[in-house]
């Protein structure tokens, strides 16, 4: 009896095995022929990006971007603002990029001339900010162009720190102040504003033609100025155009802790102006959908946060507080400043008497 219960279930097994190996080959070409009707993945849809050589926010934080809105960025750094512009204004015809970030409250007038700005109307337009910097640009952070000082290197000068910008062209402070470039620099450009805006025209280009005479060094752009020729990073000039914020980025990034700044701001009667740097969309550039929403992402409340120690900058957000590590710098109590219009009008014939007395 065990023996043909054997058999039997020796045949069952074998039916069975059998059955599944058809089930098998059924489910394969089930599956071959689903395979062959389905829609490939669709590629991110890449976005230009221009930046001036300052932008930086956490890599961590670009890749969310690209991963939440399904978008390739393809960020290209254009070199200071006013060269980047420059660049664009070349391009026109040809836009490289989509979307814009970095030109500032003292370019946008000469951006929106050459027709390099497209109209943005998103939601961002709607969020309550402390700054604006000018028509279709959207405002994304600020910050005050002035004097810093290494305050080691000028005490071996062995002169008290200048209490107006006159002082500065005294043979005393002679070899001292390293600036950026007007024509190729939003710095240098802010601050040749404020010297306008504060001393007068006049007054100003007069202060201007001394300081040439006096030593004064003329840099590309911000980068150059700080990191090359300003003593605090193997220079030889004590005194550099920066930002406010730069005392406390010299806290943030030193390597021993320290209880306070290396450098200090010089707050001068036309020698501080408030900088506010926007994004906008290139006029005929394409992919207008992600750039609305690479916009809307740089007023985000991540990034408006993130900013402030990789770009040290201020949000332009009202509600974001300020890091801790600011408190190490310090602010100025009031700034110079012109409208757009006077900028529009007159900013390329100042640039351009800068260029003929101070370096030619």
């Amino acid at each position: 009896m065990s023996h043909v219960f054997s058999k039997q279930r020796s045949s069952q097994l074998v039916r069975r095995l059998r059955a599944l190996r058809l089930s098998a080959a059924a489910g394969l070409l089930l599956g071959l022929t689903c395979l062959g009707h389905a829609q490939p993945v669709s590629a991110p849809t890449p976005l230009r990006v221009m930046v001036h050589s300052s932008f930086s926010l956490p890599k961590p934080l670009l890749a969310q971007f690209e991963a939440d809105h399904h978008i390739k960025l393809n960020i290209t750094k254009g070199g200071d603002a006013g060269e980047m512009l420059n660049k664009l204004i070349v391009t026109r015809q040809a836009p490289i990029a989509d979307v814009v970030f970095g030109l500032d409250n003292t370019l946008v007038a000469k951006a929106n001339k050459a027709g390099i700005l497209a109209p943005y109307t998103g939601p961002a337009n709607a969020l309550k900010t402390v700054a604006q910097a000018g028509a279709n640009l959207v405002a994304v952070d600020f910050g005050h162009v002035n004097i810093n000082v290494d305050k080691a290197a000028f005490a071996k000068r062995g002169v008290p720190l200048p209490s107006r910008l006159e002082d500065l062209t005294l043979p005393a402070y002679k070899n001292m102040l390293v600036v950026q470039n007007p024509a190729t620099s939003s710095t240098g450009y802010a601050f040749l504003l404020a010297t306008i805006a504060g001393l007068g025209e006049k007054a100003a280009f007069d202060w201007w033609q001394k300081m040439r005479h006096n030593g004064l060094k003329v840099a590309k752009g911000w980068t150059e100025a700080y990191y090359t020729d300003f003593s605090q990073n193997g220079g030889s000039y004590p005194l550099v155009v920066s930002y406010a914020s730069s005392p406390a980025a010299e806290v943030f990034y030193s390597k021993e802790k320290r209880t306070e700044s290396p450098t200090a701001n010089v707050f001068l009667k036309g020698g501080v102006w408030r900088q506010v740097e926007g994004v906008g969309l290139i006029q005929g550039g394409k992919n207008a959908e992600a750039a609305g929403k690479w916009i809307e992402w740089l007023r985000s409340d991540p990034v408006q946060t993130a900013l402030q120690t990789s770009m040290w900058m201020a949000p332009v957000s009202a509600h974001i507080p300020r890091a801790d590590v600011f408190k190490m710098g310090s602010e100025p109590q009031s700034f110079e400043t012109f409208s757009a219009e006077e900028i529009e009008t007159k900013g390329a014939q100042w640039v351009q008497r800068f260029v003929q007395t101070v370096l030619r």
